[in-house]
């Protein structure tokens, strides 16, 4: 693997300087110069930020590869300026054996995009009824760190609580998608007045917040660490905000969608705006920001959800939940938070790249750019235009028409350059 330098990129957004990368990890700029066959990446006018890191992506394989597979899940991570992501559960097979989630592992070894971390289901066959097997996950060669039943609740609570205390054993942490299925059965969006006005089933926000209060003190009761998914609530905030006031290790993740669209999409009837949890209104999107500036919330997670086509051309209650986001969550961050001066880009690495590391157990990525640390790196031009999403296999993009700026340029994995110019490189082209 031959050694770059890069040229004038703004460190996270302050001072201007060069970086330099040798056979995958950062290293002194003066150590390249003169390198035979020195790779230089003129940077000017890029901001240079770690690479970032999901923990929160559907790659739909195995059992729904018309949607996407782990590779074009991982290519479109890439294009989006991500270097580890972790791909959920709910596939079918459901991930809840130690022989799936390896396999997981490898496709997305074999891929080389992206560090593909599966996470594992914390009940068999996601049914809430019994744990699957942490332990073997957690041994395996996937070395799962992250297990959730996401996409539905785990609802009782004497088996959250059990695997609460298995993951705090296995070094784990347990992702929960707080829902409480009685509170929103047949729901399809957020209640208020527009769904009362359009005929919908309204979703209730304390589904979610209940869940929430009941798991904080669950976590508390046995010591072990919890993460909340896609919070999506001002009264969720609260929540949260209360128990690490209290002590409790809760982080949680907000997705750029939440961040930016909110209910008032769904009067189209378009099931491209149909989510789980739901769009909400003005009011949360403002406290969501809010709280994520503050650190209340931890960090951005994209809920990548992609399906084919005809699961969105349909009426809006046939539709499937969920939406795209890897190639464009940098620019929502930076539309909704940056160019507002909510946050700084040191920010952005926080909350998309250094924290959602640190909860996954994903090592590397606590001193960016540190001499001898793995190079994962993103350049981004914070002025530049986003492009239409185009690595995923769907195209359920929700930010048609909605002007957002900010674009991911280059993406570099562990040394390896995967995007160039916006561009994904084949395996040639950037020495994977």
């Amino acid at each position: 693997m031959s050694a770059h330098l890069i040229r004038g990129a703004r460190l996270r957004g302050a001072s201007t300087g060069d970086i330099a990368i040798e056979n995958g990890v950062f290293v002194d700029p003066a150590d390249v110069a003169g390198s035979t066959g020195l790779q230089t990446l003129d940077a000017e006018g890029l901001v240079a930020l770690p690479g970032f890191v999901d923990l929160h992506t559907h790659l739909r394989q195995p059992g729904g590869e018309q949607a996407e597979t782990v590779k074009s899940g991982s290519q479109a991570a890439a294009l989006g300026g991500y270097t580890a992501i972790h791909a959920m559960a709910n596939t079918n097979p459901v991930a809840d054996t130690a022989e799936l989630v390896t396999q997981v592992w490898r496709w997305g070894s074999d891929a080389g995009y992206v560090d593909v971390r599966p996470v594992g289901a914390v009940t068999r066959g996601l049914e809430g009824r019994e744990l699957s097997a942490m332990g073997a996950m957690a041994r395996s060669e996937a070395k799962v760190r992250v297990f959730s039943d996401d996409g539905k609740c785990v609802f009782d609570s004497s088996l959250m609580r059990r695997a609460l205390q298995y993951a705090k054993d296995l070094g784990a942490v347990v992702a929960q998608h707080a829902q409480d299925p009685l509170l929103t059965a047949g729901a399809l969006m957020n209640d208020g007045a527009l769904s009362a006005t359009l005929g919908l089933e309204g979703w209730p926000s304390v589904a979610e917040e209940s869940i929430i209060a009941r798991d904080v003190l669950l976590a508390e009761s046995v010591g072990a660490r919890l993460h909340i998914c896609h919070l999506s609530t001002a009264g969720s905030v609260d929540v949260i905000r209360w128990a690490k006031q209290r002590g409790i290790a809760v982080t949680a993740e907000v997705t750029p969608h939440h961040l930016l669209l909110t209910e008032d999409l769904v009067s189209s009837f378009d099931p491209l705006y149909k989510v789980n949890p739901p769009l909400r209104s003005t009011e949360d999107i403002l406290a969501l920001r809010e709280a994520l500036a503050q650190g209340v919330i931890d960090v951005v997670a994209t809920d990548h959800a992609p399906h084919p086509p005809e699961s969105k051309d349909c009426s809006f209650p046939e539709g499937a939940f969920g939406m795209l986001g890897l190639e464009t969550a940098f620019a929502v961050v930076n539309t909704t938070l940056v160019e507002t001066g909510m946050i700084s880009f040191d920010d952005v690495a926080r909350i998309m790249s250094s924290q959602p590391a640190a909860i996954g157990g994903v090592a590397g990525y606590d001193t960016p750019f540190t001499v001898g640390q793995p190079a994962h790196l993103t350049l981004v031009d914070p002025s530049g235009t986003t492009a239409e999403p185009h690595g995923s296999l769907s195209t359920n993009n929700p930010y048609r028409g909605i002007a957002l700026t900010g674009r991911v340029v280059h993406t570099i994995y562990g040394g390896l350059h995967t995007v160039q110019d916006g561009s994904v490189l084949g395996r040639a082209e950037g020495d994977l």
